[in-house]
């Protein structure tokens, strides 16, 4: 790129230099503008489907090496958080990246900078363009810098969303790096219609205990009632008796 590069305060923002700077225009394309301007030959939908799966591929990289205990489900419910089209339009805007975008004038006229799937979209077509300009470790830098952050933002909300136990486990990595342990403390009732009695433990804090009619609901419940438990909240910037 020259010395004009309209897109220097973009790349500050990302964290990466493009060595190709008609990768990131092409990623800020919107195709209402390719159809409107005689010359334009093309526009971001392809960097999309690129960017969506090598973010995907460097979500599930990180919560692997990340979180050695994690089961599979959770991790496949985090790397849905990072990647959905609520955290891409988070992170576009978070960016700026509205600014940038490439719009035909009906989609200017009509909220295009604002509209969370434009700003998806784009931050999908960037991310494929990184790829394509830099490799996977210049996607894994990027998602480091950028997507990180908001993933644990979202883990320290009081709304676990329908992933509690992974909400959990980010909350305990993140500040003790430890993983919870579930126990089954004992089930009751006919065959029929059991249940169970999970607790999790944060080292040596007992922080919450729950029912269910199976083992994962039971513990599922449990990670719910650690989350809202006020004495694990009020230890988050401590830490419990039998962590390392």
């Amino acid at each position: 790129m020259t010395a004009q590069n309209p897109y220097k305060k973009l790349e500050q923002r990302l964290g990466y230099r493009f060595r190709k700077g008609i990768l990131l225009e092409l990623a800020i394309t919107h195709p209402s503008y390719r159809h409107e301007n005689d010359g334009v030959d093309d526009d971001n939908q392809r960097l999309e489907f690129l960017g969506d799966a090598a973010l995907g591929l460097a979500a599930a990289a990180h919560l692997y090496a990340t979180y050695e205990n994690m089961a599979e489900g959770d991790m496949t419910l985090l790397r849905s958080r990072a990647t959905n089209t609520k955290t891409l339009a988070l992170i576009a805007t978070d960016l700026g990246l509205g600014e940038y975008l490439k719009l035909g004038k009906g989609e200017l006229c009509s909220g295009g900078r604002e509209r969370t799937s434009n700003l998806a979209d784009a931050m999908e077509g960037v991310i494929g363009a990184v790829y394509l300009d830099g490799g996977m470790k210049a996607v894994e830098r990027v998602f480091k810098k950028k997507w990180i952050p908001v993933i644990l933002e979202g883990v320290e909300s009081d709304d676990a969303g329908e992933n509690p136990k992974g909400a959990l486990q980010e909350l305990a990595q993140k500040h003790w790096r430890v993983s919870p342990d579930y126990q089954i403390l004992k089930q009751s009732g006919p065959p029929h219609a059991r249940i169970y009695t999970a607790e999790v433990r944060i080292g040596k804090l007992e922080a919450g205990r729950g029912e269910g009619p199976n083992k994962q609901a039971a513990e599922t419940e449990a990670a719910k009632a650690a989350l809202k438990n006020p004495e694990f909240r009020r230890r988050k910037k401590t830490r419990p008796s039998g962590t390392k």
